[in-house]
Order: structure tokens, then sequence, then C-alpha cells
């Protein structure tokens, strides 16, 4: 039998170079990791998955064994919207001199770039709803930006409900309330975020999906079922009530924001310890409804199709003191206030179930994301890729994680910078102009903490000379 080998040879080579163009057109066409950018306003590491035993947040802990836990991880600066401001666009506080409410951070860096901008402008559908950028930081509708980024409440619902109010005049700091989880605002975000990741996962493009929940900030409200699932018999008060022995009194903060926001609190006077405990119970009932909510989300997504797609981060803007040192609120530089739940799972993370306990901050989500999405990383981001611990190839980063917050003190203004490692806390309070942008003067006060023999700060270590070799390191870290 007579073969035209010429003949079989040409098909043969026509079919294997169909194959490489199709393999290659495939790869060129195939669909970038999606994102889902999940944010939890004031909430604070007290999850499972953080090995806290008496709160119950089953979904966030099944998120986590999927990914990585940063358990050492700290905001830029305990409030609002200066750490939403700073992790948004990768920028140290310093940087974007939002440092408070007053400042908005394009009046002062007009051309400033945000994660949600970025991948916009990537080719991705960005949308945000709920609590992303916190409205007093952001220039709300900015055209460079993406409409509705910085406000918070534009759901239908309910942040506070106060159905057994009938006083007009007080404004009581938790509510109780017989109601279905979407009768609250976070309900109805969840409702509309899984609407958007319902369209976004029948397009061909990816999408950059935030989705900001507004509990367990103030008031602690939450429906009445989560309540009933912890007997606030149980629940106890922090074992330190006190300011460290040594520490500064301005380092200090009397729970302003509760006492001034809220009529069932007296400004001036402890808290007494029963309100204490119907506060911390509030909290749990809190965490435990928004873990309720980023489940649904969660679930959506795998209907949807697009889980194994998908990088997931979850973070909480910056911790809060729950009545150690006597404290409510955040606002301070001290463990409770600057340590945050961060969390990468999803589509990318190959070192999954794992505890990263080496400092990291926030200013590291945003060269984060780019190194999981294949995005070229802007060059003037000041945090560091946290890509090799989520591969697996390195355990750390960095040296420190670095938080910051003001005082004055005899009518200066200070700023402390605290530096935490593995073990250690030191923070320089320095004298600062804020109306000459990062001009520092001398440092004025300082703390030193040391987690492995002292985990509740009780006592300022500055002045032991068992630490000199220490603090002496971290003290040319500052300058």
């Amino acid at each position: 039998m007579k073969h035209n080998f010429k003949k079989i040879i040409t098909i043969t080579l026509t079919v294997a170079a169909l194959t490489i163009q199709t393999s290659f057109g495939a790869a060129a066409n195939a669909k970038k990791k999606n994102l889902l950018f999940i944010a939890v306003d004031d909430l604070k590491p007290i999850l499972g998955c953080y090995g806290v035993t008496n709160i119950t947040t089953p979904n966030i802990d099944k998120l986590a064994k999927n990914g990585v836990i940063f358990s050492n991880n700290h905001c830029q600066y305990a409030i609002c919207s200066p750490t939403r401001v700073s992790l948004l666009t990768g920028m140290r506080p310093d940087y974007t001199q939002v440092w408070d409410f007053k400042v908005r951070m394009r009046d002062i860096n007009p051309d400033i770039l945000t994660i949600p901008q970025y991948f916009k402008n990537s080719g991705y559908t960005s949308i945000g709803m709920g609590k992303i950028f916190d409205g007093r930081g952001c220039d709300g509708w900015d055209t460079q930006d993406v409409p509705s980024w910085s406000e918070p409440l534009r759901m239908v619902g309910r942040n506070v409900i106060y159905l057994n109010n009938k006083d007009p005049e007080k404004k009581p700091s938790t509510e109780i309330a017989d109601v279905d989880d979407y009768a609250y605002k976070d309900g109805q975000i969840t409702l509309t975020a899984i609407k958007e990741l319902k369209s976004l996962s029948k397009q061909d493009k990816p999408f950059f999906l935030a989705v900001g929940f507004l509990k367990p900030h103030l008031p602690f409200c939450a429906p009445k079922k989560y309540w009933d699932m912890y007997d606030r018999k149980d629940i106890k008060l922090p074992e330190y009530r006190k300011l460290p022995e040594g520490s500064p009194a301005y380092a200090f903060q009397d729970s302003w924001e509760l006492k001034s926001g809220y009529t069932d609190v007296e400004r001036g006077k402890p808290i007494p310890e029963a309100k204490q405990k119907e506060l911390i119970h509030g909290y749990m009932a809190c965490v435990t409804y928004i873990d309720k909510l980023v489940g649904e989300l969660i679930e959506e997504l795998k209907a949807s199709g697009e889980y194994d797609n998908t990088v997931i981060v979850l973070w909480g803007d910056h911790g809060w003191h729950l009545g150690d040192h006597g404290m409510f609120c955040k606002h301070t530089n001290y463990e409770q206030a600057t340590r945050s739940p961060l969390i990468f799972a999803g589509a990318g993370i190959k070192a999954r179930g794992i505890n990263c306990t080496s400092p990291t901050e926030f200013v590291d989500i945003f060269p984060t994301l780019c190194d999981l999405t294949d995005l070229k990383t802007p060059k003037q981001l000041q945090g560091t890729s946290l890509l090799p611990i989520l591969d697996g190839k390195a355990t750390s980063v960095k040296d420190y994680a670095v938080s910051q917050f003001s005082r004055n003190k005899d009518g200066k203004p200070l700023m402390g910078y605290t530096y935490r490692d593995n073990r250690y806390r030191y923070t320089a309070w320095i004298q600062k102009d804020f109306k000459n942008g990062e001009k520092n003067g001398p440092v004025v006060d300082e703390e030193f903490f040391d987690y492995k023999k002292d985990p509740l700060e009780t006592k300022n270590f500055i002045n032991d000379p068992v630490y000199a070799k220490e603090i002496e390191r971290f003290r040319k870290a500052v300058n």
C-alpha cells in the first residue's frame, strides 16, 4: 500500500500548529483572577481561627482554613478614616497626611492611586458597597475613582432600630431587636453583594467586588438570636484594667467615643462592670452576626462558579479595646488597638491553613493583591508583598509592623510611632509639626513592651537595663 508521506506530514504539522495556536489563544483569553475584598468595621481578632474559644465564627474560620491567617498583623492608624485611606492607597499616614477626620486624601495628594481605581484601570469591573473608605477621608464622587466607594450608608435598611427606645433623646450603645438578618444595613449590604455576584459571574471581565460591613462598630446592634447565643453570666472582664506601669498618662484614652456618643454611659466616670459585660456581649453578638453574613457571601461565590478563580481577602480596619486597660474603643498605640485581623484565601494561595506570626501591616495588602493577580505593582507603594508567605516560600517579609497615633502633651502635638516585631513593641512619642508635613522634633517619651514576659502590657520596660540592646535596635529603626 502506497503512502503519501508528504501529505501526512503536512496534515500533522497543520494540526500541531492549530493545537499550539489554540493553546496560546486559550491562555491569552484566560480570565484573570477575581477579587472579593471584605472589610469589617472595628473588628478585632476575636475569631475562632485566631484561637479565641468563646466566640462563634464558623464561616470565617472555614474561610481561614483555605488560606493564611496573619495573626501579628497591625493597622497603620487605629481609627477609621486614616487607616482605610492608608490601606486602600498602600501609603502610610505621614504620606497621605490623613491623621484624623478633617482632611480628605486628595486634598493633599490629588493624584493618589487607590486599589479599586487601579483594578478598574487594569480592566476589572470594580464595584464597592457598604463601608470601604470612610467618607470623611475620601472625596466621595471623585471621577477618577469608583462611585459610592466612600458612601457607607447607601443601602436600604437601618443601622439602628431602637425598637425598645421610647425616648428620642436617648441614644443607647446596644440594641437587642427580634428581627431577621436583613432588617439592618449589613443584611441589606449582603443581599446587594449577592445580587452583584450573580451578575458579575456572567461577565467575561474579571471583577473586584468590595463589601464593607458596618458592625461590630458601635452601637452594638444585632438580631436577638445572636445575643441569645451567649450567656452574659459566662462573660468575664479583662484580667488587666489599668494603664501600664510607667507609661505616660496621655497614651491612655477614656473611652471617649463611647462616652461622647451614647447616653447610657457617663462622661468622666468609670463604666460599671455590668455595663462593661453588656458591651462585650453586644460586641460578640455583632461579630457572630457578621460571620453569618460573610458565610452567605462565600456560599454565593461558590454557587456562581467563580470561587476557584477568586482571591478573597478579609480584614478589620483596626483593633478595639474591649475593657482591657480600662478602655473601650480604639484610638491608642497599644496591642488591642493596632492588632487587626487579616486573612487571604482562595485562588493563588498555596500555603493553606497556615498561621503566620511574623509582623505584617495593612500597607502590604495593595502589593500582595497585585502579585496574586499578575498585575504590575505601582512603584510608589510603601508596603511589602506577602506573596512569599502565601506561596509557602517564606515565613516573614519584614522585621517590624509600624503603627502610629497622635496625642498632645502640655499643649504640644505628639505623634507616637510604634514598632512591633515578633516579641516586642517600642513606641517613640515625638513632637510633630503637623502644619509642615513630616517634620518631626525630639522624642519626649518612650514605651517598651515584652509580649513573651508580659502579654497584657502591664509594665513599660523602657528603663529596664535587661532590654537595653533590644531598645537600641528599635531606636535605630525609628531613626
